[in-house]
C-alpha cells in the first residue's frame, strides 16, 4: 500500500520538527512548514532522503562547519537561505 500524498506531507513536516535536537527541529522544522507544500515530486523525494541523515551531520552542512555531500549542496544552500544564515564562503 502506497503512502497517500497527504500523510507524506505530514510525515515529512514532523520528520523535521521532531529532529532530536533544537536547532535542527527550528531549522528542519521552519523550511519544511514553509516549503513541503511548493515541492514537486523529485524534490520531495531528495528531502525525505536528507531527512534521513543523522542531525550531527545536518548541523555541520547546515552552519557550514564541514562541507556535506554535493548531492545535498542546493538544498543546504535552500535551507540557510530560509534560515537567514546565509551563503557559505
Amino acid at each position: 500500500m502506497s503512502e497517500s500524498p497527504a500523510h507524506r506531507l505530514k510525515r515529512m513536516d514532523l520528520r523535521a520538527r521532531r529532529r532530536g535536537t533544537k536547532e535542527m527541529d527550528l531549522v528542519l522544522g521552519n523550511f519544511a512548514a514553509a516549503k513541503l507544500a511548493e515541492m514537486d515530486e523529485a524534490a520531495l523525494d531528495h528531502f525525505d532522503r536528507f531527512l534521513e541523515e543523522g542531525d550531527n551531520d545536518l548541523w555541520s552542512w547546515i552552519t557550514g562547519q564541514v562541507s556535506g555531500p554535493a548531492e545535498y549542496a542546493d538544498l543546504v544552500e535552500k535551507i540557510r537561505q530560509h534560515a537567514g544564515l546565509g551563503k557559505i564562503a
